[in-house]
């Protein structure tokens, strides 16, 4: 049986690179398409021994860091894969990775991180932070946006079947494109953590410096809160805005490697999560240290923290919702035990 695997792209890594990773792992012989690599994040990820294919995209001005601007290509691009010889096509999708041509001899199956999200759920959010209200390049982008939903809808036909990350995106599947899936939690390498037992005096957060992972609302609920310290790690677009908001009170790392990573989110009181996120693995990289997670209560973080157990929801993505529940948490601190409630994982996980 050949085995083709597609990825949107392979430019920077993060939670839908490392579902990527496990995928291809089980299929040792596959070849991979994907519309822009970067040499370096193939290796990272362990896929250099597969046939890495990419796009035309691949070779316009600087597409390996600002491959986004060429999103009106990105349809036509994905079709251009002449998969036609392969038995079974594996997409992991998050953008346009689903619309690869297929045949009636194939079986097509998707795993599906979202719906674009851009083009859908956080369509007014994107066009009011990109400044794109008004005027004529407003005009171009939502028209670009409405080409984009139509190919979408089109291209769902290609699908046999859709794996989603989480059952809220099995919902948004179902509203968006009327189709069914299973849910398959992605990977997370709970066992690269361990307990951690010496707690410190401060809260936690990291994440991709990106508007929707809502880091700006941590930092500025913290700068209300000098007597409470919060360590942050972390870069992105975003990375100087965040900087400029933060308090004295408030650390920021930057990209740090995983030993880091795994330091601080074991230490740390808690861990603070203000995004709607599709699934989170961050939150429960965090239960896998034992450390308590203060979140934004809707999202696939839902299906990962117990509430009151191993964590406390916040219910509106703002700071002064985000002070409240930390507050809770600290009233309740001594009912979260951090041996007994080490980990909640999903049990439908890859």
């Amino acid at each position: 049986m050949k085995v083709a695997l597609i990825q949107d792209w392979l430019t920077v890594i993060g939670g839908s690179e490392y579902v990527f990773k496990e995928i291809a792992s089980l299929y040792p012989d596959a070849d991979i398409y994907t519309l822009v690599a970067r040499d370096e994040t193939i290796s990272t990820l362990g896929l250099s021994g597969h046939k890495v294919t990419t796009s035309f995209i691949q070779k316009l001005p600087f597409a390996k860091t600002k491959y986004r601007n060429y999103l009106p290509l990105f349809p036509l691009a994905i079709e251009q894969f002449d998969l036609s010889a392969y038995d079974l096509i594996i997409s992991s999708s998050h953008a346009v990775a689903k619309g690869v041509m297929t045949h009636s001899g194939q079986v097509h199956v998707c795993y599906c991180h979202s719906p674009m999200r851009y083009a859908w759920d956080l369509y007014h959010q994107y066009i009011k932070e990109s400044n794109l209200d008004t005027g004529i390049k407003g005009f171009f982008a939502k028209l670009v946006l409405h080409r984009i939903r139509q190919w979408d809808i089109i291209s769902t036909n290609r699908v046999d079947y859709f794996i989603s990350n989480s059952d809220y995106i099995g919902r948004r599947i179902k509203k968006i494109y009327n189709r069914d899936s299973e849910t398959i939690y992605p990977n997370v390498a709970v066992q690269d953590f361990g307990l951690g037992v010496d707690r410190e005096n401060f809260y936690f957060t990291c994440s991709r410096m990106v508007p929707y992972k809502k880091i700006d609302l941590i930092i500025e609920a913290f700068n209300q809160m000098p007597d409470k310290k919060l360590v942050v790690i972390g870069d992105g677009p975003d990375f100087k805005k965040i900087q400029k908001l933060a308090g004295q009170n408030i650390t920021l790392l930057g990209y740090q490697p995983f030993e880091v990573l795994k330091h601080y989110m074991s230490k740390a009181k808690a861990f603070v999560f203000a995004a709607e996120e599709d699934f989170g693995i961050l939150p429960v990289e965090a239960q896998a240290c034992g450390t308590p997670v203060i979140a934004y209560g809707k999202g696939g973080v839902l299906e990962s923290v117990v509430e009151n157990k191993t964590g406390v929801y916040f219910h509106k993505q703002q700071p002064g919702a985000i002070i409240k529940a930390i507050e809770l948490f600290e009233n309740e601190i001594d009912n979260f035990d951090h041996n007994e409630n080490a980990l909640y994982l999903p049990p439908k996980h890859l």
